[in-house]
């Protein structure tokens, strides 16, 4: 089982991204989903959470009315739409996610992390 998280990049303040995070392998459900995010020096924090049926979605003060966490179950993808960036947002971003594999077992799964830069 693999997460694989993509579309960082370089974008400016004001500006969007949307971070993409797929689920590859023997899967049979993907359930809860979070992004976290980390920068040099300093812990890795929550950035969004929802759990399995979407009735939870938590964000960080931070972002609250700026990022908008997704998933699509059929697709065992989860997203991240990330509108007027920062620079205070200038991290890596990890996607996680609680998966059953086809063994019946459920684990928690991390992305290899993807960058974000806000810069002008």
């Amino acid at each position: 089982v693999q997460l694989q998280a993509s579309g960082g990049g370089l974008a400016q303040p004001g500006g969007s991204l949307r971070l993409s995070c797929a689920a590859s392998g023997t899967i049979i459900m993907v359930s809860d989903v979070g992004w976290y995010r980390q920068v040099p020096g300093r812990q890795r924090e929550l950035v969004a959470s929802m759990t399995g049926g979407g009735s939870k979605i938590n964000y960080a003060d931070s972002v609250q009315g700026r990022f908008t966490i997704s998933k699509d179950g059929a697709r065992k993808m989860a997203f991240l739409q990330m509108d007027n960036l920062s620079p205070e947002d200038t991290a890596v971003y990890y996607c996680n996610a609680e998966i059953l594999t086809s063994d019946y077992v459920w684990a928690r799964y991390w992305g290899q992390g993807t960058q974000v830069t806000v810069s002008s």
